[in-house]
């Protein structure tokens, strides 16, 4: 039967899963898979695994009982091996690579930092710092069938809107990343420009989030920060 993988542990770690279940429904009971130097925590995977509000509920159950007692590495929802032994022979062959992540993370935990600037904000920004821009904009205002003008109005905006949106997230990032240990940079969404997480020391939880408060209050109304934490440290596994 196909095995469901929630976290990895060293061989050492504490393993209280008494009163916690798995996903699945009903929901799938818990057990380990050791080897020598580590040991995974898994169950039966069910054959109709979503992303449902209780199975995910259950998955990160599981993680914040391991990362309690210590270091944990948090495994993605909806990962599966073929059976306990596959599980067995993968935790054998990474297992320099497991034990090295379990010390980097131990005792730390991830913020996950999202910066959304309004547009609008941006815009006047970019207008006001930009002849060409101030030109172009002139041009095709008097003279609607200015096609071309209009072609490079729009992007000489989108130039300049991206460029000041990279600017500001390389700073930011470059102010806040003195209290983390470590960062990782994802993908911007539609409606933010930043989306990075820090690795964060337990007790530099509370500093951390302070110098985000921080910056968060310097920038003012135009830029929104939405700060998720603390999380299993999924970006750094």
């Amino acid at each position: 039967m196909p095995t469901y993988v929630y976290a990895i542990t060293d061989a050492g770690h504490p393993l209280r899963l008494d009163g916690i279940t798995g996903v699945g429904d009903p929901a799938a009971e818990l057990r380990t898979v050791r080897t020598k130097q580590l040991s995974a925590v898994v169950s039966d995977a069910p054959a109709d695994l979503r992303a449902k509000r209780r199975d995910l509920l259950a998955h990160q159950n599981v993680q914040e009982r391991l990362l309690a007692d210590g270091p944990a590495l948090p495994m993605r929802f909806g990962l599966v091996g073929p059976d306990d032994a596959q599980v067995a022979s993968v935790l054998e062959e990474q297992r320099d690579a497991y034990a090295e992540r379990l010390k980097e993370i131990d005792g730390c935990l991830e913020y996950n930092l999202k910066v959304a600037r309004d547009e609008d904000d941006l815009l006047r920004e970019v207008m006001a710092e930009s002849a060409d821009i101030r030109r172009l904009n002139e041009r095709t205002r008097d003279n609607p069938a200015a096609h071309d003008d209009r072609l490079a109005l729009g992007e000489l905006v989108s130039q300049q809107v991206q460029a000041r949106q990279d600017r500001m997230g390389t700073e930011l990032v470059d102010r806040l990343t003195p209290a983390a240990e470590r960062t990782a940079l994802a993908d911007p969404t539609k409606t933010h420009f930043l989306n990075v997480s820090f690795l964060v020391k337990r007790e530099k939880a509370g500093a951390f989030s302070e110098a985000v408060h921080q910056e968060a209050e310097q920038r003012g109304e135009a830029y929104t920060f939405h700060l998720n934490g603390p999380l299993p440290p999924y970006s750094f596994v």
